[in-house]
């Protein structure tokens, strides 16, 4: 047996035995080359073989971790609603949900968990720059936002294969405004608009509120919007716009391939359509950096959206637009909806991003969520049903679950209510009732404590 294949069995042995768990980063290139007294391509190699054969992924200057290995569970069946143009209605059920606000905790009254060292820092550099720029009470900002942010986000796009310039970037309020300003400047009321099923539901909101038609195309769970379904739909109706979220989708976690991505790209070309899309997750990897839709963009006309709340905070409400050839448009409409964005807010921020805290956050924190989705498919495994099917995304913050066909979760959503547990129900998600007996389960959180107390009391609720 050569050198490298010894150390390729050490590590397999490990993990066979769980010494080493799922998320665990695994010891130092340095560290093995003195506990096996190995050069250091020796160990290199064995590392590439564990990676190429699926146990370890590496994480950019953060080293290598044990991969979660393909389970027995199957991920949720696809549903094909019916591809044709119709109006949109919100569920009253939404709102509920956002009055809780509970739309990514099963027990949203829970007090949060504890500030990471890298945040207490952001809102230093938050702090700091309310101290030191007096002007900004005075003035405000540029219609396109602080150019010292939109750099550092230009910078962050290079690190995903993506070459957005500052100056092709709009700071927005957020990524739910940037989506608005998206669909504001390339549809009119009546317009056809494609979304993948199923949906984020504040694209549904959106459409709803702009009158605008929306024409749902099957989504596998797994791999994201159907693209041979869309070359359908596009065949047979008009298309202004195509929402889609690529990477990590919410539900379902899914992310789309490159081949995926490029059939979507011509598509749009072939029948002049606008691609928005929804990047809020991109940063979210557990794995290598996912590019993103944009990056295939060949005739400038996708529209990215995105912002700080799911990778940062919430409270930042800070996002961003590159609007393509819209983007005139977008800055018209963004005077006129927002005026103009908090300077101090963005000057903090670009300074978090620039001393590299914020690359370190994610390091961390996308480590966390791994974990975390770790535990909570865990607990799922051991006090829910065996005949559940859920999802296992490789980054992101939420599982995907289909449960029995006799259960209905907007029913099931009521009845858990009184005991402030809050669950996704799967019709949030659609306008054509496809997932009565599908949830969406956050693993923003710990499944520990009442939490985990939460998980166990609706399995048995599911299992009765």
């Amino acid at each position: 047996m050569l050198a490298y294949q010894k150390i390729v069995r050490f590590i397999e042995d490990k993990i066979d035995h769980k010494i080493w768990s799922v998320g665990e980063k695994i010891p130092s290139i340095r560290t093995l080359m003195q506990q096996h007294s190995v050069a250091k391509n020796t160990i290199i190699r064995a590392l590439i073989e564990l990676e190429k054969n699926g146990l370890l992924f590496a994480k950019p200057q953060a080293g290598y971790f044990v991969r979660k290995r393909p389970s027995d569970n199957q991920a949720p069946q696809q549903q094909y609603p019916q591809s044709l143009p119709s109006m949109v209605s919100v569920p009253e059920i939404f709102y509920d949900i956002m009055q809780r606000s509970a739309a990514f905790d099963i027990l949203p009254n829970l007090p949060a968990a504890p500030f990471s060292n890298h945040l207490i820092e952001l809102h230093r550099n938050i702090s700091k720059a309310q101290r030191n720029n007096r002007n900004a009470t005075m003035y405000y900002d540029a219609p396109l936002g602080s150019k010292q942010l939109r750099e550092q986000i230009s910078a962050r796009y290079r690190l995903r294969n993506s070459y957005i310039d500052a100056d092709e970037l709009c700071i927005t309020f957020g990524c739910q405004h940037a989506l608005f300003l998206a669909l504001f400047v390339t549809c009119q009321p009546g317009d056809n608009v494609v979304v993948e099923s199923p949906a984020f539901y504040g694209v549904v909101q959106l459409l709803e509120q702009l009158q605008i038609n929306i024409i749902e195309v099957s989504a596998s769970p797994v791999g994201g919007i159907d693209t041979k379904a869309l070359a359908a739909v596009a065949q047979q109706w008009p298309i202004k716009a195509c929402v889609v979220t690529p990477s990590f989708a919410t539900p379902t976690g899914a992310t789309m391939s490159e081949q995926a991505k490029q059939h979507l790209i011509t598509l749009a070309n072939q029948h002049d359509f606008a691609v928005i899309e929804d990047d809020i997750y991109g940063e979210l990897s557990f794995e290598q950096p996912v590019s993103p839709l944009k990056s295939f963009d060949s005739d400038n006309r996708v529209i990215l959206c995105s912002s700080f709340s799911k990778s940062l905070s919430r409270d930042l409400r800070l996002g961003w637009i590159a609007a393509a050839r819209w983007m005139p448009d977008v800055i018209r409409l963004k005077l006129t909806s927002q005026l103009a964005s908090n300077q101090t807010t963005q000057q903090g921020i670009a300074e978090f991003i620039s001393k590299g805290n914020y690359r370190r956050h994610l390091n961390y924190f996308t480590h966390q969520l791994m974990l975390q989705r770790n535990q909570l498919i865990s607990a799922l495994q051991q006090y829910w049903p065996q005949d559940i099917r859920y999802t296992l995304p490789n980054g992101g913050i939420a599982l995907w679950i289909e449960l029995s066909a006799n259960h209905n979760t907007t029913e099931l959503y009521q009845h858990l209510i009184s005991e402030n547990i809050v669950i996704t129900p799967g019709n949030l998600f659609s306008c054509s009732n496809c997932y009565p007996n599908y949830l969406r389960l956050s693993f923003n959180h710990p499944t520990t404590g009442k939490r985990l107390n939460a998980i166990k009391k609706l399995g048995k609720l599911l299992s009765s």
